[in-house]
């Protein structure tokens, strides 16, 4: 066996790991496989003569094609809502997308797409898979010290997520998982008598596909406008936002759309739906403990 078959075979072994790390830095399975393929032609052509430690090596290019493909979502001018909508199932590998979801937690996905590049790398690595700073630092070029300093305020930014929940959580994940299911069904009758009868919907002007925002007053129209977004309503998931019991349209953990709740009792009083990039950021989204993965 050569030097570039022993290589191959080196890769081969260490794949899972490497596409292991891709997946959380990406939050997408099937892009995971792209950046280990990207990665392969890399180590490829440069081969491991000088290489002295071939793991950590592997990770610092795995983690470089990520960090360039995280790069190049920032920069990528902002998609249509109707693009996320239109892949199958949550992406081009839906049973892999699943998978990652449940083993990594929905809302630490879409926490993590908040974070600027840099700082879910070193996050990733560090949290996930105890990669040490010193390593870390040169894949971002900055010094340990730094590395150590972004991977902190990830940290905070995911811990912050675990807000204290509403009191009252129980009964609204009742609610919302009927408005859920009666926008599923296209129940009208049922969608009304979950809402407050002067029930207000406000949406922000990225929902589209209107360039202004969006007002809905009244039970019957706001079920009306439920009905109409049933596309997007059967692809949410429910979660905590902002400590309540809310939706979030999130295909391969990338956070598109949220609706906020305001309950009036046991209805639902006001609805807030969220597609600002910059007021997404600004959510807290929480795991509900046992909620199905819808």
């Amino acid at each position: 066996m050569d030097g570039r078959d022993q290589l191959a075979a080196r890769f081969e072994a260490d794949r899972p790991r490497l596409r292991a790390i891709a997946q959380r830095m990406l939050g997408s399975a099937g892009e995971a496989d792209d950046a280990v393929q990207q990665a392969w032609l890399r180590v490829d052509r440069a081969g491991v003569d000088d290489v002295r430690n071939l793991d950590a090596w592997l990770t610092t290019v795995v983690a470089r094609v990520c960090l360039n493909m995280l790069r190049s979502r920032d920069t990528r001018a902002e998609e249509p809502l109707d693009e996320h909508l239109s892949e199958p199932a949550n992406g081009p590998d839906p049973e892999g997308e699943a998978v990652l979801a449940d083993s990594v937690g929905l809302a630490l996905l879409v926490v993590l797409d908040t974070l600027a590049p840099a700082e879910r790398l070193a996050f990733v690595l560090h949290d996930m898979f105890a990669v040490p700073f010193d390593e870390i630092g040169p894949m971002v070029g900055r010094s340990p010290t730094a590395a150590r300093q972004l991977a902190s305020r990830a940290r905070r930014r995911v811990r912050g997520a675990g807000a204290a929940p509403h009191a009252d959580l129980p009964l609204h994940r009742q609610v919302v998982e009927a408005f859920l299911a009666a926008s599923r069904g296209g129940d009208l009758d049922a969608l009304v008598a979950l809402l407050d009868p002067d029930v207000v919907l406000h949406a922000d002007a990225a929902v589209g596909p209107t360039p202004a925002p969006v007002e809905l007053r009244g039970a019957p129209n706001v079920a009306r406008g439920a009905l109409l977004a049933s596309e997007r309503v059967r692809a949410s998931r429910i979660v905590l936002v902002d400590g309540d019991v809310g939706l979030v349209l999130a295909p391969r953990g990338r956070l598109v759309v949220a609706l906020r709740f305001a309950f009036v009792g046991s209805r639902i009083g006001g609805v807030e739906v969220i597609a600002e990039p910059d007021r997404l950021r600004s959510l807290a989204i929480t795991e509900i403990d046992g909620a199905p993965a819808e």
